[in-house]
């Protein structure tokens, strides 16, 4: 098994020479959260596709999925259209 530090030196190997710190900050992030979401599958800490729509509806003030879609089809440019 590879160290951190190893892992880190492959993925700038793989990055283009420009990239950025923000860049590299960025796929170190997405990299580790990947791999903290392999080991919950691994560790069968899971939810089931019901309990994820019932969460998303309290966060959305129980709003479903049509009603999100239609709000969506208004904005334009960051900026809601009516009409």
């Amino acid at each position: 098994m590879s160290t951190a530090k190893e892992e880190v030196r492959k993925m700038l190997d793989r990055l283009p020479d420009g990239s950025s710190l923000e860049d590299i900050q960025y796929h170190i992030y997405v990299r580790e959260k990947i791999a903290h979401g392999l080991q919950d599958i691994e560790a069968g800490r899971l939810l089931a596709q019901e309990e994820v729509e019932r969460r998303m509806s309290k966060w959305l003030g129980g709003r479903g999925n049509s009603a999100r879609r239609q709000d969506q089809g208004k904005r334009r440019f960051g900026r809601r259209v009516d009409g």
